[in-house]
């Protein structure tokens, strides 16, 4: 008769062999740690910076309005872009990247194919990130008072939130990573509510949305 451990070993071998396979499949399955000029890079870079100027604002404007809805909006605002920036910083630092590049903003978009019937990458410039704020469209933010601080401040972030809708599709486009896809689907599906909310207080308030950015 034959040892039983011997009768094993082949089970043992071919189990072994079937889990080897599995992970094989699994590992070419799973994307690649993004690299450095990878659109999962760009998108965290630019995108956590766009966010910090959202956060600027709606700190300018909470802080000046005394309107309830505009005080909540500014809030949901501050803490949902503070929230996503430091998951932009998490991802970089579990890729082992740096959290700046040398290479200019927005290349991660403008530098691939993108399908241009999404609307994305036409019109997109390295190095100019949509719907940001000028540096004298701040000035005049944080000068501003009352009601003319609560229209400037919806305008402009009607602007910059339609930025950070393409920016955001533009991810959803050339990115593998599936929690950069999902935080991207999350950003579009977020920030045109809240465009559409933006608007609506813009006019009972007698004021337009500036010239829209998206295709």
């Amino acid at each position: 008769m034959k040892n039983p451990r011997s009768l094993l070993l082949p089970v043992a071998a071919a189990v072994v062999v079937v889990v080897a396979i599995v992970l094989l499949l699994v590992n070419l399955a799973r994307p690649g740690t993004p690299g450095d000029l990878s659109p999962e890079a760009g998108f965290a870079r630019d995108m956590g910076v766009h966010h910090a100027q959202a956060v600027e604002m709606s700190f300018a404007v909470r802080d000046e309005s005394t309107d309830d809805g505009v005080r909540t909006l500014a809030y949901d605002i501050i803490t949902t872009q503070s929230a996503q920036r430091g998951m932009f910083i998490g991802w970089l630092q579990q890729w082992d990247l740096s959290q700046a590049s040398s290479v200019k903003p927005m290349t991660w978009m403008a530098g691939h194919g993108h399908a241009a019937a999404a609307g994305v990458t036409a019109g997109v410039t390295p190095g100019v990130m949509p719907g940001m704020a000028t540096a004298d469209e701040m000035r005049q933010l944080a000068d501003a008072k009352g009601q003319a601080a609560e229209v400037l401040f919806l305008q402009l972030m009607i602007r910059h939130h339609e930025g950070g809708v393409e920016m955001a599709k533009g991810a959803l486009e050339l990115a593998e990573r599936p929690e950069v896809r999902n935080l991207a689907q999350h950003i579009v599906d977020g920030q045109t509510a809240e465009i559409d909310l933006m608007k609506e207080m813009l006019a009972t308030r007698g004021a337009q949305p500036l010239p829209s950015i998206l295709k």
